[in-house]
């Protein structure tokens, strides 16, 4: 079936195809009235604009590049929940884009996002290599860093500090009286936002002339059935625990069942703790310690940032850094 075009819409609206044109953009010099009768004739003939055409006279695209590591975990489609809320009604699109906790991967990922040009692009975490670094610094559009406060951002900040959620967690339960401490987690050399929890986390245990007296750390990636699996292997070595400290909820959750499963006592003989405040977790017969990362809240702030960012209106710019503190519950 033919597309319908701006002549047909200018012909039915009574106006030039350029008053169309400019209509449909946005422009600030066509009056409401004009506005709404072109978009009415635009919306009953089913037109669908060029942003490509647009693209080329504006050198930018309606586009907002989102690039994470997963959608297997349930903490990034949340955030991305929160960034396509933020975006409503802007006239902005994100695309996403999945980097499986891969480097090489994410770069040629931002490589081929930045070649469509986007308005934005927000990237998770501060710790790419130095080449993906100078490509963002480049890109000459707003950057938003997503999801990590522990480190040097390109431009843009949005997140909650990693190491400081590992060190506020251990307190925490040395205050509630824990003291033999067993760790698991998976992939840290990929997922590098748990390995600052996990450091943050043994800085504080040190600090008080303890550590990690057992660990289970594997390649495989973060999931239910592997934190199940995990802390079956460490409670068949040992009983001698009083807290395990998972990467994340969803390995804590695992956990849990293990404990289920052996009859072990949790919390009372051991406590379960891990990170990210999952509604799954939560739904649990056995109490989990968690800090909850606030995911949707910190994608909206980030599509309100780069709305503002992108505005070039010559108002304020926006501040640089949002940062967002995990609470922590169910230690006591």
């Amino acid at each position: 079936m033919r597309k319908s075009t701006l002549e047909e819409i200018a012909a039915a609206a009574g106006v030039s195809k350029m008053t169309v044109s400019r209509a449909l953009r946005g422009a600030a010099d066509v009056s409401k009235e004009t506005r709404e009768k072109v978009l009415q004739e635009a919306e009953r003939l089913s037109y669908v604009g060029n942003r490509l055409a647009l693209s080329l006279s504006s050198q930018r695209t309606n586009l907002v590049a989102v690039v994470v590591p997963s959608m297997s975990n349930i903490v990034f489609p949340e955030m991305l929940e929160g960034i396509s809320a933020g975006l409503q009604g802007s006239g902005m699109q994100a695309v996403f884009g999945i980097s499986d906790y891969d480097m090489a991967k994410e770069r040629e990922i931002i490589r081929d996002m930045l070649s469509w040009r986007p308005a934005a692009i927000v990237v998770t975490g501060l710790d790419q290599p130095a080449e993906t670094v100078r490509m963002l610094q480049h890109a000459d559009i707003p950057v938003i860093q997503l999801m990590d406060l522990d480190g040097t951002p390109v431009d843009f900040n949005v997140g909650l500090s990693h190491g400081k959620a590992g060190e506020e967690m251990a307190a925490a339960l040395l205050s509630a009286g824990r003291r033999r401490f067993g760790y698991i987690g998976s992939a840290l050399d990929r997922d590098l936002r748990a390995g600052k929890r996990k450091a943050g986390f043994e800085k504080v245990l040190r600090e008080s002339g303890l550590s990690f007296a057992h660990e289970r750390i594997d390649s495989s990636y973060s999931s239910i059935a592997h934190g199940k699996q995990l802390t079956l292997s460490m409670l068949a070595a040992t009983r001698d625990l009083d807290c395990i400290y998972y990467a994340s909820d969803d390995m804590a959750t695992g956990g849990a069942f293990a404990c289920l499963e052996l009859g072990v006592s949790s919390p009372r003989d051991i406590l379960i703790a891990g990170f990210n405040g999952l509604e799954v977790a939560r739904a649990l017969p056995i109490r989990i310690a968690t800090s909850i990362s606030p995911r949707r809240q910190m994608g909206e702030a980030a599509a309100e940032l780069l709305l503002s960012a992108s505005r070039g209106d010559g108002s304020p710019p926006p501040e640089k850094i949002i940062a967002f503190h995990p609470e922590i519950t169910g230690v006591g």
